[in-house]
């Protein structure tokens, strides 16, 4: 059992001024979460714990909630700041504001979903840059974490002063999978309302309910609560128990009603109905308040947690139940099985609705067991109120301020050098403006889709692999979502499967005016399924794509296009994500590795350490899928070759200036030659931006960093005109730098290649968030005359 006796536990009776005297150490708490009027169990639980504290203790309580939404909500006043939850710069402005307002420590509420960037690793930048001793309470502790969560969670654990977890379970695993010291790790048992133990009939005429059996199930409504399992037992239940009224509180869950509306809980209504048992079914739908939670609680003759899944850590509606003094039914989820052992609670087998209406017949039908069962939870439950759980959270504190696990970085104001550079926020109005039901429009005549030019494969598959990064972004909203759907199935109608390969070029009276598309639409094809296999968590456009990857892959090996083979690499790499151990892809990564190698070995010279004898279009791309297969496919032949050519390329795009100068289309750079000024192609800085992130997680140097921002810069005006290719007004990017004007047409690529640099920027800050920058490079900024002769050096 993990809650311990009351001589183990002794509940804080102390007078109140002694009360207040308590913990004369703590004279600020800052607690980071999610906060009310926000509807999910962690700001729940932020706001009873934070009320609970400010309780015990003369401490200001402040709290910094992350807001899911734009504008955030109406909080109260003790919220003093927030965070954006998908802007990595406001987690460290919020480490800023604390770390100027005097605060003594911060309680962190951990929970993979609730912070921004993969496996919510922005969290990680805000605890780096914070100044002050953290106590965080892991909501969830998984025994096989993803590599993206591992690397969050040992981050956390290093970062974190000190942790708490709600069970026994969680402790062992943090223990022994983590390998967090013990010393470390404090179990306080999830806190409770202090609620009186009363006859259910005492508020079941309140609901209408009287003269009935009552069994409830409240919390936020969601696929993987498992309702359906007890809507399927009830009519075998009403058969011996007829009075029998099965309650469901709660609102359908936020994130839920955004993507997909009511969807989930009408299928219920009419799942209910299906069974004829309506007249035992009643939905509320509504967030209730403390307050008529309890009278809800107490009106139920038994509490009923059918959840799918035995990975559940801990449960705020289980603890809430069980300690009022409800008996419940469950299924085993690793929280039940830990509460409701040595028979205080009834386990049932996940989603065996016989089973389940089994043990609801019996527990109605025997009231000593059942009411035994209520007492029992009831005084064990007196160690889980709110009082008692702040006093050790208290405890908790004054350990980490007095003992901290990491010595505290002194103060201090950073300059540039010290801090990524702010971002433009991602503007979708031009894309989709450039969208229709087809497809992505290739071309703009200003920022007006021009309909003569029709759509291409090209510039869906680079769409495609926009909303795929979005998604892993977390801001894969409605909008997105089918976007990404229009331009799979853009590609999918592009597929010739007699030949295939794919078609290019769409009229936009959807009349395909070829029969075969350019080699590098294969490649770029190819690079999109990729994605969505590797990176998506849509399971339909997974297997979509997986299925369409295998029969377009043989294709791009054999074509005499460079471009291909290195957009085909990318795309292998993505598909690797997920399906590493695919021999006969594996195959073709090395036959297209051994021919970029090969072409490169045929070509270069000291002076000239590049692929062909002109470095034309897309030129990054050859270097960035070298740096890609050499690094995992474990040729360091390759690796090196493609760090060399593109610290090479990355000389030759400087201008006097200091500045990101892409080889001109004019013209190219041909072997003894100057390089082309003009046009420089807004493809040509998102291809740099791309290969120097790849280089900068294979290189582990900080200039690759670096690199990636001195070629998005371009987008941004610090190019040869200084003016901005990004229109802040309308979302898109316009088509060229030339001599002396931009074009000022805004198309489909040059959006794309914005938008994509961006999201890809942004997913380099926020992996570099999660583990402390290597020393071995200094962070300058590009642009200075130090780093163009540092650049030239490396050549």
């Amino acid at each position: 059992m993990i809650v311990r006796s009351d001589e183990e536990w002794p509940l804080l009776t102390l007078p109140d001024k002694e009360s207040q005297m308590a913990f004369p150490e703590l004279h600020k708490i800052a607690f980071i979460g999610d906060y009310p009027p926000r509807q999910c169990g962690i700001a729940t639980f932020t706001h009873d714990l934070r009320s609970a504290v400010s309780q015990h203790t003369q401490s200001e309580c402040i709290v910094v909630p992350v807001d899911d939404i734009q504008g955030g909500y109406e909080y109260p006043p003790e919220v003093r700041f927030q965070i954006d939850e998908q802007d990595l710069d406001s987690y460290r402005r919020a480490a800023d504001f604390l770390n100027f307002s005097d605060v003594d420590v911060v309680s962190l509420q951990h929970e993979f979903g609730i912070y921004g960037g993969p496996a919510g690793s922005h969290i990680l930048a805000f605890m780096r840059d914070l100044r002050r001793p953290v106590v965080t309470t892991l909501h969830t502790v998984l025994p096989e974490p993803s590599v993206a969560q591992r690397r969050v969670m040992d981050q956390l654990v290093e970062l974190s002063t000190r942790l708490v977890v709600m069970t026994e379970r969680s402790r062992t695993m943090l223990h022994q999978v983590y390998k967090v010291p013990q010393q470390k790790i404090d179990l306080i048992v999830h806190g409770i309302p202090d609620c009186p133990f009363a006859d259910p009939n005492f508020y079941k005429d309140q609901f209408g309910v009287e003269g009935k059996s009552v069994g409830l199930t409240f919390g936020l409504l969601s696929p993987n609560k498992g309702i359906e399992t007890v809507l399927q037992a009830i009519p075998e239940v009403i058969r011996e128990v007829p009075n029998f009224v099965y309650i469901i509180l709660g609102a359908t869950h936020p994130s839920l009603v955004r993507s997909e509306g009511e969807t989930y809980r009408i299928s219920l209504e009419r799942m209910a109905k299906e069974l004829g048992i309506q007249n035992h079914v009643s939905f509320y739908n509504r967030f209730v308040e403390l307050r008529e939670l309890t009278e809800f609680i107490g009106a139920a003759d038994l509490y009923i947690t059918p959840y799918l899944q035995p990975a559940q850590a801990v449960s705020g509606t289980l603890a809430y139940a069980f300690g009022c003094g409800q008996a419940v039914i469950s299924t085993p989820y690793w929280h039940a099985e830990e509460l409701l052992a040595d028979d205080l609670g009834v386990l049932v087998p996940f989603a065996d609705s016989s089973a389940l209406a089994r043990e609801i017949i019996e527990l109605l039908n025997d009231d000593q067991r059942r009411h035994a069962m209520r007492k029992r939870a009831y005084l064990i439950g007196r160690a889980m109120v709110w009082g008692h759980v702040a006093g050790l959270y208290l405890s908790s504190f004054q350990e980490a301020r007095r003992n901290r696990s990491r010595a505290p970085k002194p103060l201090a104001v950073r300059t540039l050098e010290e801090q990524p550079l702010v971002m433009p926020r991602v503007n979708l109005d031009h894309l989709m403006r450039m969208t229709d039901s087809t497809g992505i429009f290739q071309h703009a005549t200003y920022s007006l889709p021009n309909f003569q030019e029709g759509y291409c494969t090209d510039d869906n598959a680079r769409a495609l692999i926009l909303t795929v990064l979005l998604e892993e972004l977390g801001r894969d909203s409605r909008e997105v979502h089918q976007a990404a759907s229009t331009y799979a199935a853009f590609l999918n109608y592009a597929f010739d499967r007699e030949s295939g390969r794919f078609r290019n070029f769409m009229s936009y009276d959807r009349q395909w005016l070829e029969r075969d598309g350019s080699d590098d639409s294969q490649g770029r094809a190819i690079w999109a399924l990729g994605s969505c296999i590797g990176r998506s968590q849509r399971r339909s456009l997974q297997s979509w794509a997986a299925q369409l990857f295998e029969q377009a892959l043989p294709a791009c090996a054999e074509t005499t296009s460079p471009r291909t083979w290195a957009l085909a690499l990318i795309g292998i790499h993505e598909y690797f994500r997920r399906l590493s151990g695919d021999r006969l892809v594996n195959q073709v990564r090395e036959t297209l590795t051994n021919k970029l190698v090969g072409l490169y070995e045929s070509s270069a010279t000291e002076e000239w350490p590049w692929f062909e004898d002109v470095a034309s279009y897309n030129n990054a791309r050859l270097s960035q899928a070298l740096i890609l297969s050499g690094r995992w496919a474990g040729n360091d032949r390759a690796l090196q070759i493609g760090l060399r050519s593109l610290r090479w390329l990355a000389s030759k795009q400087l201008s006097p200036r200091g500045r990101f100068r892409p080889i001109g289309c004019n013209g190219f750079h041909r072997r003894g030659e100057q390089a082309a000024e003009y046009d420089q192609q807004p493809i040509e800085a998102h291809a740099m931006v791309s290969a120097s992130i790849e280089a900068c997680y294979a290189d582990n140097e900080l200039f690759w960093r670096d690199q990636a921002h001195f070629a998005f810069d371009w987008f941004l005006g610090r190019n040869d005109l200084g003016q901005s290719l990004y229109d802040t007004g309308t979302g898109g990017c316009h088509d060229g730098l030339q001599e002396n004007r931009l074009n000022e047409n805004q198309g489909a690529e040059s959006t794309l290649a914005f938008l994509l640099s961006l999201a890809e920027i942004e997913l380099l800050e926020s992996s570099l968030a999660t583990f402390e920058p290597s020393s071995a490079v200094p962070h300058s900024p590009l642009g200075a005359s130090a780093n163009r002769s540092s650049m030239e050096h490396a050549t």
